[in-house]
């Protein structure tokens, strides 16, 4: 393998997603220059390789072609894993086509001499499904520029915090006996995450891989069935029972996907048609150009539920979620949010300093809980999903740690000042826009006031119903959450709670 390196960044388009933000800190540490996409940029910021001397972060979006080809400026090669499959895009089809065509000829205009795009694997001559015939399309598109592209075509990636492997392992720990479709024995063969990023480093270094296609999969064939009893074990549950029945339709199994798992419907409804189809590599070429250690299906799901253990997961499939803006919630611009919003600001005092406060604030929501009346959260969390939404299912992806871009829960990290400031946006089913945050300011006579912060933002009436329905459980669900957070840093409450008018935040 050769390992020339250049001065010219590589450019990865993707770069907050599931296996960008896994491949980025793996250049850098491979000594490479790296020029990093995203729409949000703060959602990189914060990650621990981000001030990497050889780290660029660029603003951008693949649907603009101008600021596409401008990002990509003096760049050598480009990693292109964009995919528009999210909650929110009607048509993700449509959507990764457009994204193609501009990535395709911003490069061209660039000549940058190589782009790597990791697709799907399907075989082609038959009836693929729509997710995987755009992925496929996505290839097709990116080879009628002129720069060379190598595709990667994977089926099922085996890691931590994949959207597969969140399904697969939500289905077998919570349901012992299982009402599965036929595709319960449908021929695949997976690969781990750490194989796939190997191979991914892999073809920028070795210019055999330049301008071809490769399957890439774990050694042997295998189903889901086998894959869903492998888990158990290593899992230590008991023998699941598998019972495959011919009527569970892709969308009913989509939306049993979404009630029993994390992924949701809209998600989860592409993923289960393509489960029909057969993803079994055709060639292994790529085995000869980048030897490694190919794990089985068993390693791969041993070491995803070693780093879930660990509370070590790098990315998962929820952070491809769009930060929403919420300046609409800064009091004094009723302009911007388009007329009034409510506010339910409230506080307490103690004696303490912020950093003794603020991880017992960092730390709310997933296993952790709010503090107080969680089961009141965990119902609305159940309406939430009955409705629909994303519920409380996503939990977070560490206990300790929260980014910018983070899934919380039903809620989206907005901001994150350590160690004062906490700021997240709902994404729960609202007939409107909420947000919840939390400040610690320390005052002059050494206590410490812990603020915490609701505001809503109705749409219509039935927006203002809601307010003033849920406004009655606030006094005992944020008094108990707020008492709650002081109790978790070990001191006691000196004053509050209660509430306050909040003109600035």
């Amino acid at each position: 393998m050769t390992t020339k390196k250049s001065s010219k960044p590589i450019f990865v388009a993707g770069a907050t997603g599931y296996i960008g933000a896994r491949l980025v800190p793996l250049l850098l540490d491979a000594g490479y220059p790296v020029r990093a996409l995203a729409r949000a940029p703060e959602k990189l910021q914060n990650r621990p390789w981000a001030q990497h001397p050889k780290l660029e972060i660029v603003k951008g979006d693949v649907l603009i072609k101008a600021s596409l080809q401008k990002a990509l400026a003096g760049c050598r090669a480009a990693y292109y894993l964009v995919h528009s499959m999210t909650p929110g895009v009607r048509d993700f089809a449509f959507t990764d086509r457009q994204a193609a065509r501009n990535m395709a000829e911003a490069a061209a205009a660039e000549k940058l001499e190589q782009i790597v795009y990791l697709s799907g694997l399907g075989e082609q001559r038959g009836k693929l499904s729509h997710h995987l015939q755009s992925r496929a399309e996505v290839g097709d598109i990116l080879r009628q520029g002129s720069v060379p592209v190598t595709i990667l075509r994977a089926a099922m990636i085996i890691g931590s915090g994949s959207a597969s492997f969140e399904i697969l392992r939500y289905l077998v720990d919570r349901l012992p006996v299982m009402i599965t479709p036929r595709w319960i024995d449908t021929p695949c063969q997976p690969i781990g995450v750490r194989n796939v990023l190997y191979y991914l480093v892999g073809c920028i270094e070795e210019p055999k891989t330049c301008g071809e296609t490769f399957d890439i999969g774990q050694p042997d064939v295998t189903d889901y069935r086998e894959l869903m009893e492998i888990y158990a074990q290593e899992a230590g549950l008991h023998r699941r029972l598998v019972i495959p029945v011919p009527v569970l339709t892709p969308r009913l199994s989509s939306y049993w996907i979404h009630l029993v798992t994390p992924v949701p419907a809209a998600i989860a409804r592409p993923l289960a048609e393509g489960l029909c189809n057969p993803v079994v590599c055709q060639e292994n070429r790529i085995t000869e150009l980048l030897p490694q250690d190919l794990f089985g299906a068993r390693k791969a799901i041993r070491l995803a539920l070693d780093r879930l253990k660990q509370h070590h997961v790098e990315t998962s499939w929820t952070d491809s979620g769009e930060i929403r803006p919420a300046e609409w919630s800064i009091p004094g611009d009723p302009g911007w949010a388009g007329g009034c919003f409510y506010d339910d600001s409230r506080k307490v005092i103690l004696k303490a300093q912020a950093e003794e406060i603020w991880p017992a604030v960092r730390s709310i929501g997933g296993a952790n809980g709010y503090y107080y009346a969680n089961w009141l959260w965990q119902i609305r969390g159940f309406m939430d999903r009955l409705c629909g939404g994303v519920g409380l299912s996503r939990g977070r992806r560490s206990p300790t740690e929260l980014y910018p871009g983070d899934a919380l829960d039903f809620w989206r990290v907005v901001d994150v000042q350590k160690p004062d400031y906490l700021m997240l946006s709902a994404e729960m089913k609202l007939p409107g826009k909420a947000v919840l945050s939390f400040r610690i300011k320390e005052r002059e006579d050494g206590q410490v006031e812990l603020q915490q912060i609701a505001r809503f933002l109705p749409r219509g009436l039935l927006g203002i119903l809601y307010w003033y329905a849920v406004l009655p459980f606030h006094h005992y669900v944020f008094n108990g959450m707020l008492k709650g957070i002081v109790k978790a840093s070990g001191k006691d409450v000196l004053h509050g709670p209660e509430r306050f008018k909040n003109d600035l935040e």
